[in-house]
């Protein structure tokens, strides 16, 4: 029976504690492998409803891009999702300019197209930015809000600091639709950026998981 053969350093076992480990040449076989791109800070879980969900610590020069993964938010009332920045105060109200378009369409098929959203933009503005259409997130037990945004260099005091963030939503409505969205924008300040925080334009979220990575430079 022929025996197969692996190069030592061909593959990782299960990682643990934000290590892995990996076969080498050494005599027990085993070291310490680099972390994987993307790496898990935190958690926010949501099962009992919250005004908002912060993320207040851990965003710093470690990494360089900081990514958010929002699972399935769902409002307590028909509302749009919304994001702001911290820049160094205790207020997450730093200036944006920012874009926002959308293409949709609707469950009845009666309805489709792709449009720039002048109401949910912000010309150097501190307000909430709106990540889904100007339209509102549906309520309905089935309804959910999901999407990515990506934070670029935030601990940089020289540089503005861009942020993109693409979202699908059911919009509530007489037909509901399904929205998907594209935001981008910056942050206007020179201050570092060390805090997000997310909430329904009004109302409560009800549920739902916001995960925040950093990934590996």
């Amino acid at each position: 029976m022929a025996l197969s053969k692996f190069e030592y350093n061909s593959f990782d076992v299960t990682p643990v504690a934000s290590n892995a480990f990996a076969f080498n040449s050494t005599p027990n076989g085993l070291t310490t492998a680099a972390a994987g791109a993307m790496n898990l800070i935190t958690t926010n879980t949501i099962t009992s409803a919250v005004s908002s969900s912060s993320f207040t610590s851990s965003i710093d020069s470690t990494y360089d891009t900081y990514v958010f993964k929002i699972i399935n938010c769902h409002p307590a009332s028909g509302a749009n999702f919304t994001v702001n920045f911290r820049d160094g105060s205790s207020a997450f109200d730093a200036t944006k300019t920012t874009t926002n378009f959308r293409a949709y369409h609707s469950e009845s098929g009666s309805g489709a197209g792709v449009s720039y959203r002048s109401g949910a933009d912000i010309a150097q503005g501190t307000g909430y930015q709106i990540i889904d259409a100007d339209g509102t997130v549906s309520n309905n037990a089935d309804s959910g809000f999901s999407g990515t945004l990506f934070l670029f260099s935030p601990s940089s005091t020289t540089f503005v600091k861009h942020f993109i963030v693409t979202t699908n939503s059911m919009v509530a409505g007489g037909t509901s639709q399904s929205s998907n969205n594209y935001i981008a924008g910056y942050c206007n300040v020179t201050a570092a950026i060390d805090g997000v925080d997310f909430k329904f334009s009004s109302g409560n979220i009800d549920s739902g998981v916001i995960k925040m990575y950093g990934l590996t430079k």
